[in-house]
């Protein structure tokens, strides 16, 4: 039985004792940062297409109010961006075509607050001689 536990002891690399403990941590933190960009990348995507969609649903506000009451159009654009949960940002009436800029703020751990844009047009297929 002694002959058998020395036995044990001399194939055992006292070297190399609990390294795969450490492969294992290491490929795990490796897998978390993979997962946490993957994330970041998704939120900032989604946050993306708000502020786009909030950008096309204003413009076509603004150009349906341009044509029947001008000087409300761009409040009611903005009304509706703030509804989105976006800002806007600028908005311009060329007679009857709405030009809609919005803007919206997002937070990316370890790259600080950067502002995300949106900008759509929008106005009648054709135009009235």
């Amino acid at each position: 039985m002694q002959s058998l536990i020395n036995t044990r002891k001399a194939l055992i690399n006292t070297k190399e004792r609990g390294s795969a403990t450490i492969w294992g941590v290491a490929l795990m933190g490796l897998l978390m940062t993979v997962a946490t960009a993957f994330a970041m990348l998704g939120a900032v995507r989604a946050a993306i297409h708000r502020v786009n969609s909030a950008a096309d649903l204003s413009a076509l506000t603004a150009a349906k109010y341009a044509i029947v009451h001008p000087e409300e159009a761009c409040a009611r654009a903005a009304a509706l961006a703030a509804q989105n949960g976006v800002e806007l940002s600028r908005c311009r009436l060329t007679d009857e075509i709405a030009d809609i800029w919005t803007s919206s703020q997002v937070s990316l751990p370890l790259l600080g607050t950067r502002t995300l844009t949106g900008r759509s047009r929008a106005g009648p297929a054709t135009t009235a001689p």
